[in-house]
């Protein structure tokens, strides 16, 4: 189990990776947070939100990464696993970031696609067990 000060050591060096050009308007930067976030459409509880890009009129715009669902659901990874799933969730949200600057939607479009691909799976009637 890594703790949340190493995950902040790993985003801390991941994001050096970056171009600065990346963070463009990205006025509230990326934050870390302790808990552990459930989609609101989760069934059964286990689709769990690692990351989410907000763009709001007050807060301007930032990415959160949510150290309680990585530690559940990554918590156990070698450590270089771990950046690798981390440095994907930082990306997945810079491409959000990149898309909402240049009036773009196709992530986004994307990520509600897989959403109804999870619901749909979630709904259907398993006959194996």
């Amino acid at each position: 189990m890594v703790s949340i000060e190493e995950v902040q050591i790993m985003l801390d060096e991941i994001v050096e990776e970056f171009p600065p050009g990346l963070f463009k308007d990205l006025n509230g930067g990326i934050l870390l947070l302790p808990q552990i976030k459930l989609h609101k459409k989760s069934i059964g509880e286990d689709l769990y939100v690692l990351g989410e890009y907000r763009n709001e009129r007050i807060s301007g715009r930032y990415i959160i990464v949510y150290y309680g669902s990585v530690n559940k659901l990554y918590g156990n990874l070698p450590r270089n696993k771990l950046k690798s799933k981390l440095r994907t969730i930082i990306k997945h949200e810079f491409t959000h970031h990149l898309e909402s600057l240049a009036g773009e939607r196709d992530l986004e479009i994307e990520d509600e696609r897989q959403l109804y691909k999870y619901i749909r799976s979630k709904k259907r009637p398993n006959n194996n067990k």
